[in-house]
């Protein structure tokens, strides 16, 4: 009995809940986060032309989701910046990336059974701030459910609904990778987890919080493991997503997309009887005037 009382769901979920994100956890958010922007196309000269300006694109992408909670929520955006200890962290962090001799500490986290390591850990850090970002909006806004959901979502999806401005600190503009109009998956998973968080705080969900972000972290995990080794930027919800919207909103499925793109290729077809019957005019013109000399 007191095996079975120690390997308690319950009571490993609640202290899965209480375990502390610094140093560890937020140490592997920050690479995975940094090591993002080094993908991004520019970036490496963007380092080179102009620290300051790399700098503050890795601190967006470390803490993005803070500044704009702290906006919506009446807070100054600059507030996260007096933890000092995890912006040194990240600083620490931005210069080994794209700093460090021979590239040595970007290659080490780069490898794949690393990458994988930190990249579950980063969801860990990821299901706590979509938690505490709906907790926090509960008690500024004790009835305000729809705030609750879109202050979870805003601190789960990270500096995603900001890309464009931080775009423009490496001076690109691409509005069309805007994350609303194409959401990746950890932004709809974001989403998701904030309306689950906020049924359970208001108690419509039938589940501790501990419980629910032990789940959720497992699923957040092992989808980002899944999908960092196979190399793929799909989504789970995917087929769940094509339905839905096919039902609800009469959007096309997945598979009838190529159907729509097909038929549009035909209106070029009658090309040629329009150069024919140019022709015709042309050689009538022609006897009109051989009959006219």
């Amino acid at each position: 009995m007191d095996v079975l009382a120690v390997l308690n769901l319950g009571d490993f979920a609640q202290a899965f809940s209480k375990v502390g994100m610094f140093p560890v956890f937020d140490l592997a958010y920050y690479i995975v986060s940094i090591l993002y922007l080094k993908y991004e196309p520019g970036s490496v000269e963007v380092s080179r032309r102009s620290p300051v300006a790399s700098w503050l694109c890795a601190m967006l992408y470390c803490f993005g989701s803070y500044i704009l909670a702290d906006i919506m929520l009446g807070s100054s955006p600059i507030d996260y910046f007096q933890h000092n200890s995890h912006i040194l962290l990240a600083s620490a962090v931005w210069y080994l990336i794209f700093y460090c001799p021979l590239n040595l500490f970007y290659k080490c986290v780069a490898f794949l059974p690393v990458k994988l390591v930190l990249v579950a850990l980063k969801e860990v850090v990821r299901t706590r701030k979509i938690a505490t970002g709906v907790h926090h909006a509960h008690h500024a806004y004790h009835h305000g459910f729809f705030i609750m959901v879109i202050v979870g979502y805003v601190k789960g999806s990270g500096v995603a609904l900001i890309s464009n401005f931080e775009q423009l600190l490496r001076g690109i503009w691409r509005p069309e990778t805007n994350e609303i109009l194409n959401m990746s998956f950890p932004t709809k998973a974001s989403l998701y987890g904030a309306i689950l968080f906020t049924l359970q705080e208001a108690h419509w969900l039938p589940v501790s919080k501990s419980t629910l972000i032990l789940a959720f972290t497992l699923f957040m995990a092992t989808s980002k493991i899944v999908m960092t080794a196979q190399h793929s930027h799909g989504s789970p919800f995917a087929l769940i997503e094509s339905w839905v919207c096919h039902l609800l909103f009469g959007s096309a499925l997945g598979g009838s997309e190529e159907d729509h793109h097909h038929p549009a290729a035909a209106p070029a077809a009658p090309s040629s009887p329009a150069k024919t019957k140019e022709e015709l005019s042309e050689g009538a013109r022609k006897r009109k005037a051989k009959k006219a000399e």
